[in-house]
């Protein structure tokens, strides 16, 4: 698996606890929708599945949050990719971030760690946001 791939599952295999309460509430929509007309039931098991994509929508600010107030180490995971992939216990070592940066098409300098790092974490929340993370705007800076 890419190590992008690895911080995804990482993350969204914490967040399908947090997701999985909110599928009942689609159960109770569902209820509404059998209620209808005769002509409605074909429309119900469709309209249940427009709402659990949402609901099922990793948040990946509060996943993060709550590893990083179980973790001993302060860690500061909101600007630090170092920092993101310690609180996953994911391999940061300078190798493992030069490999991430391939995988994210980084074009610049693999050399000037400190710039490329900046870049991995912008990107790494730009694609879990794309990948079905609820990610908040000043995370994705």
């Amino acid at each position: 698996m890419s190590i992008f791939g690895n911080i995804m599952s990482a993350i969204f295999k914490h967040g399908t606890a947090q997701a999985q309460p909110t599928a009942p509430g689609s159960g109770t929509t569902a209820g509404t929708n059998v209620s209808g007309a005769p002509a409605k039931p074909a429309a119900s098991p469709a309209s249940p599945q427009t709402p659990v994509s949402p609901q099922s929508q990793v948040d990946v600010e509060a996943v993060l949050s709550k590893l990083a107030s179980q973790n001993k180490e302060k860690l500061d995971w909101r600007k630090s990719i170092v920092d993101l992939m310690k609180l996953l216990k994911l391999d940061s070592s300078l190798g493992a971030r030069q490999e991430l940066a391939k995988e994210l098409h980084y074009s610049g300098d693999t050399k000037d760690s400190a710039a490329m790092n900046v870049w991995l974490h912008k990107q790494v929340m730009i694609k879990l946001a794309e990948n079905g993370g609820k990610v908040p705007a000043d995370l994705r800076h």
